[in-house]
């Protein structure tokens, strides 16, 4: 935990996923949360994440509607939900597209329409195009950044959760020395999972 923390602590990851995640923690309606991807890549992990902590945490409005581009019909009621959702997005939702290609254009089409009514975050590798309709943006250089696009995923669905954030339960404000260390375990379970027993 100490390597991690010394590793992404000077680079200001820590900091940039917190900010993302307030946003992700804000007040809205169960299922308000829309997560978005590309086509051939779906953003099923962080989707399950975000449902764990939301369920873990009793945050209602951190609970994930998977939004896909093509839903069989005979799939069960939280895995048909089509791109047709973006269209009927409330004021107060959140859109989260989360994709490691460039959004095709009718992603962005229906993003900008959306954006009007709803927030728009945007976590990828760098699509200009996506980042101008976004209102929150936390981009993966590859090459760059000290995380993969996967592990970027991971911190921002723990730090979603983190109990004593701000906009969290628990006491406001950063987390303490002690809160760093359990909210970083987490991270560390989750990307390989537990510590043999």
């Amino acid at each position: 935990m100490a390597a991690l923390r010394a590793l992404l602590a000077p680079t200001g990851w820590l900091d940039r996923t917190a900010a993302l995640a307030r946003v992700l923690r804000r007040p809205r309606s169960p299922g308000g949360l829309l997560v978005v991807g590309a086509p051939e890549d779906e953003p099923w992990h962080l989707t399950a994440h975000l449902a764990e902590e939301s369920q873990r945490f009793d945050l209602p409005g951190l609970r994930p509607t998977l939004i896909r581009w093509a839903p069989p019909t005979d799939a069960p009621p939280h895995l048909r939900v089509g791109l047709g959702r973006l269209e009927q997005a409330a004021r107060g939702e959140t859109v989260f597209v989360v994709s490691a290609a460039a959004a095709p254009a009718p992603l962005l089409e229906r993003v900008n329409d959306a954006r009007k009514r709803v927030t728009v975050l945007a976590l990828g590798q760098g699509d200009p195009e996506l980042e101008r309709l976004a209102h929150e943006v936390l981009t993966v250089t590859p090459g760059a950044a000290p995380v993969s696009f996967d592990a970027a995923q991971h911190l921002v669905a723990a730090a979603a959760g983190q109990p004593g954030q701000p906009g969290g339960p628990g006491q406001p404000g950063e987390p303490g020395r002690r809160g760093l260390r359990q909210w970083l375990g987490r991270v560390l379970d989750s990307v390989s999972g537990p510590a043999p027993s």
